[in-house]
């Protein structure tokens, strides 16, 4: 019995991958790719002469059948476009076929644009809310933010260069004007990340057409949170300087779970600063 091993790739820069997930494209038997134009050339510039096979959404019952007969006779790779195969792509059928005909699936993990946006937005990261694309249609796209505005969690959303403009205005009015990161081109070479609110934001993007694939993480409501007393604020924000960790960071995470500004957290770091004696 073959496995079945879901392999991450770059979301652009080439280097961003393994030793492993290379060394397992190198030996499995064939390659299942959603574009087998961009996987091959991942696959020249490490000199991997794997067989590729596509995947994709548009892929008949007959191409799963094909995989899973072929995993009757060895391992096989299963690549997304760039990232983690599963993520917004039909690898979940094929993961699900597989194991149901009793078969081992193995992660070689990697890239993953939305974890890479959240990590580096300066956003609360214990708790968040992945939803992929928004909905194309305007109607149903307002339908599923209003559907969010209490969910105290950082969403994460993906979304294509022409309908970014319209994405964000429906944010900002529904969600209210919230603190975002907006991601364009990550790991590439015009790799932009925008830090503000939606509407800072939306204007800041209107300055130039939009390029490249865009990952959006939205700040969580607050508006349920029962804001702590300053002496409880203070003792958590202690604790978590004496771990060393940033202000940025400290102040994203309590402003999530106190129901604070951060700007007024902010001004508590600073007084908790100046009162604390330098080691």
């Amino acid at each position: 019995m073959g496995t079945l091993f879901l392999v991450a790739t770059p979301i652009g820069n080439l280097e961003d991958i393994s030793a492993r997930a290379l060394r397992i494209l190198d030996e499995v038997q064939l390659i299942a790719a959603e574009d087998t134009r961009r996987t091959r050339k991942l696959l020249s510039h490490y000199s991997i002469h794997t067989q590729l096979t596509s995947y994709h959404e548009h892929s008949n019952l007959r191409k799963l059948e094909n995989l899973l007969a072929g995993l009757s006779a060895g391992d096989i790779a299963l690549v997304s476009d760039a990232g983690t195969p599963g993520l917004n792509d039909p690898g979940f059928e094929l993961v699900r076929a597989a194991l149901d005909a009793g078969h081992d699936v193995s992660p070689i993990p990697g890239p993953s644009a939305p974890i890479a946006a959240l990590v580096t937005s300066g956003l609360p990261a214990h708790s968040f809310l992945y939803l992929g694309y928004l909905p194309r249609k305007s109607s149903e796209r307002k339908r599923l933010l209003t559907s969010l505005t209490d969910i105290p969690y950082t969403l994460i959303f993906l979304e294509t260069p022409h309908r970014l403009h319209a994405a964000l205005e429906d944010l900002q009015v529904i969600l209210g004007d919230r603190e975002a990161a907006i991601a364009r081109e990550m790991t590439k070479q015009h790799e932009e990340i925008f830090r503000g609110t939606l509407g800072a934001g939306h204007a800041h993007f209107k300055k130039h057409k939009p390029r490249g694939e865009f990952t959006l993480v939205v700040a969580g409501s607050t508006a349920h949170v029962e804001p702590w007393s300053e002496a409880q604020l203070s003792v958590a924000l202690e604790e978590h300087l004496a771990l060393g960790e940033s202000p940025s960071h400290i102040a994203s995470l309590m402003a999530a779970e106190s129901g604070w500004p951060r700007r007024e957290i902010y001004r508590l770091i600073t007084e908790i600063q100046h009162k604390t004696p330098p080691n």
